[in-house]
């Protein structure tokens, strides 16, 4: 048996025996299932790149209220004694761990925050349960659905209650069209490089590319295929975006990837098997969805509240429906 082997048989039997150390496990797998991993490797790998982000941003507390969010919900889905198989597998703790990341990156640090992250984790974990029972019709799954119910719920919600203040929410403004094309003179692909690890680092609202490599190697633990698909979806984006002289500044943060990066990522390699046919079918969806960015960002913009992960889960919804000669039966 290889060392590696070895260590993953011992890390599963301690985890057998000790309640504690399996919740652990839940937690950190819970956190790599955003990016659809089931390995707690990815998982500390993602909570430590998180920690880091927050730094960087000059918002420490974010990756506090990261693991808060995901243990909450992960001791939601425990007391509530739901499919076990999922539960251990971190499916009812991705979405409070992007709900961890962006409350407190849109709203102000207050005792009234860390309330609202815990029932929003608490409700994350209802909704991945409503949603997916509404979606097995179609076989597809909730993805980051509940995330993004709950999240424009509460940030729409900080509009109408004193106590809880929005710092960083986009200003609401009419849809215009308000790039003028012939007024800028930037070069788009001047910095295509970093701005790829940007775009993957985005999927956790951090504009960082020590970020984004981070979660590009705790992709490779799990799955290479993984890596390089989001790697692949973040290039395809930021060319498309650059194509359709989309603003520079949201093209070089990385906000038309990381939806991007997610589509790519569960079209190329979790829901189906990588070949040839499923990479041309993931890059008309990784295109597409860089459509559904624009427009979500044109339609939310009058009430100023941010698309978070939408796009994807409207693109990668479109793309899974027909897709069952594709994806293999055990992927469904």
């Amino acid at each position: 048996m290889s060392s590696a082997s070895s260590i993953k048989q011992g890390w599963h039997n301690l985890i057998e025996r000790n309640i504690v150390m399996q919740f652990i496990d839940v937690t950190l797998r819970g956190c790599a299932q955003v990016m659809f991993q089931n390995n707690p490797l990815t998982g500390l790998l993602f909570f430590m790149a998180i920690f880091l982000g927050g730094y960087l941003e000059n918002l420490p507390y974010i990756g506090f209220a990261c693991l808060f969010a995901t243990v909450i919900a992960t001791l939601t889905a425990y007391i509530s004694k739901i499919d076990l198989a999922s539960l251990r597998s971190g499916l009812y703790g991705y979405n409070a761990c992007l709900v961890g990341v962006a409350l407190p990156t849109f709203l102000d640090n207050t005792p009234l925050l860390w309330f609202t992250i815990a029932l929003g984790s608490i409700v994350s974990v209802i909704a991945t349960l409503s949603l997916a029972d509404f979606l097995k019709s179609w076989k597809v799954a909730a993805l980051t659905a509940p995330f993004v119910l709950v999240t424009w719920t509460i940030l729409l919600a900080s509009y109408a209650f004193f106590a809880i203040k929005g710092i960083a929410l986009p200003k609401a403004d009419l849809s215009q069209q308000y790039i003028d094309a012939s007024s800028q003179s930037v070069d788009y692909l001047q910095q295509f490089t970093p701005d790829i690890f940007r775009g993957i680092s985005e999927v956790f609202l951090f504009s960082s590319v020590a970020v984004g490599i981070i979660f590009v190697a705790g992709l490779a633990v799990s799955s290479i295929w993984a890596a390089l698909f989001a790697i692949f979806g973040s290039l395809l984006a930021y060319m498309t975006a650059s194509l359709l002289q989309a603003d520079f500044v949201n093209i070089h943060t990385g906000l038309y990837s990381f939806s991007a990066v997610l589509t790519a990522i569960a079209l190329g390699s979790t829901f189906n098997k990588p070949s040839l046919r499923v990479a041309i079918y993931t890059v008309i969806g990784v295109i597409f969805t860089v459509f559904v960015q624009g427009a979500l960002d044109t339609a939310l913009a009058p009430i100023g509240i941010p698309t978070l992960t939408m796009p994807f889960v409207l693109a990668t919804w479109l793309f899974l429906v027909p897709n069952k000669d594709l994806m293999p039966q055990d992927r469904q």
